[in-house]
């Protein structure tokens, strides 16, 4: 277990592959900093892999005021042993008091391992994250922590939320989901240190060899899509997703989901949106059939412009929409379609 370092840096896994860099890392450098600034300490990447030095700059960009970058070529692709040696030796070496991680398939592999290895604590797929003064809950102790992280996130499958902070074990770690911090500007004048870190790996601890790689593209990107539209369990069955979809195809974006359309199989959980699902923040997004639930409200909510069309004039959804339509969307979508077809360029 790490000794509570309480002016220990504020870290940010820096997750790139290929040479790119995740966004949610970025994402995470941006409220990696103010938290920072709310304690009084510095910031920091952590970034391994091949030869990534020149991800540094981006990483102070969006806040980062250290990066210690780890260059080996063990560490081109990522293989889970070596990476949670590299994270775990330089969290001895350094001790942060912080350490957050994308909710990525990479980060959900690293983050527990790199916890285990050092006794530490792990919140899991948080959605926010602040700092505050925590009492312990033995009123005998009358113990009050300062500056505490405290790790924000669904529970009960997402019908409450958790507040979850950790008092004995640290570094305090956390995986967040991609896309509920914004990703704010980048300021290229911000300057930062680089710090050049060596950690031996062992050929042992390369457990496979990687001989091909064939990746599978992304069925819908939700995050990457400026206007998506959405049903929810209004829409009423699979079949009917049809003109979900089909609006979606005239407007040239993404169809989401509401959590009750994906139980009820209506269509895949990757096109969920909400607390459970991804948080997106597109130009447009087209509410159908959806109540509008706060774990569904809080994925989509920060959309530039937000349509609702429900049959319920006192749906939820109906609150945080700029614009709503209470009417039948089995009469209003198509009608929506013959307009957006009529009004395309030839």
């Amino acid at each position: 277990m790490i000794e509570p370092n309480r002016q220990g840096e504020v870290w940010v896994f820096a997750e790139q592959e290929d040479g790119t860099l995740n966004d949610v890392s970025l994402e995470l450098c941006g409220r990696a900093r103010q938290l920072a600034d709310r304690l009084g300490v510095r910031t920091a990447a952590v970034l391994p892999g091949g030869s990534v030095g020149e991800l540094s700059a981006r990483l102070i960009a969006h806040g980062a005021d250290r990066v210690y970058l780890v260059e080996d070529q063990k560490l081109e692709r990522y293989q889970t042993q070596p990476y949670a040696r590299v994270l775990g030796a330089l969290v001895e070496k350094h001790r942060p008091q912080i350490v957050l991680y994308g909710a990525t398939a990479l980060g959900r592999d690293l983050a527990p391992r790199v916890a285990s290895a050092l006794r530490a604590g792990l919140t899991a797929d948080c959605t926010d994250l602040e700092i505050a003064d925590v009492a312990e809950p033995d009123v005998r102790t009358n113990r009050v922590h300062k500056n505490l992280l405290l790790q924000i996130r669904p529970a009960f499958g997402g019908n409450i939320i958790a507040t979850i902070v950790n008092y004995n074990w640290w570094p305090q770690m956390a995986t967040i989901r991609e896309g509920v911090m914004p990703l704010g500007q980048p300021d290229p004048a911000r300057t930062g240190e680089v710090v050049q870190e060596q950690v031996e790996i062992d050929e042992l601890e390369l457990a496979l060899r990687l001989i091909e790689r064939h990746r599978e593209p992304r069925k819908v990107n939700l995050k990457g899509a400026r206007t998506i539209v959405a049903g929810g369990g209004g829409v009423g069955s699979k079949a009917n997703f049809g003109v979900i979809y089909e609006l979606a195809g005239a407007l040239g974006g993404a169809v989401g989901a509401s959590r009750a359309a994906v139980d009820s199989g209506w269509i895949d959980k990757e096109h969920q949106v909400g607390q459970t699902g991804t948080t997106v923040r597109p130009a447009l997004y087209i509410a159908c059939g959806i109540s509008g639930a706060v774990q569904h409200r809080a994925g989509m909510e920060e959309s530039a412009k937000i349509i609702a069309i429900n049959s319920d004039a006192e749906a939820p959804i109906l609150s945080v929409a700029h614009y709503g339509i209470v009417g039948d969307l089995n009469q209003v979508i198509p009608m929506m379609i013959k307009a957006v077809k009529e009004r395309a360029p030839e």
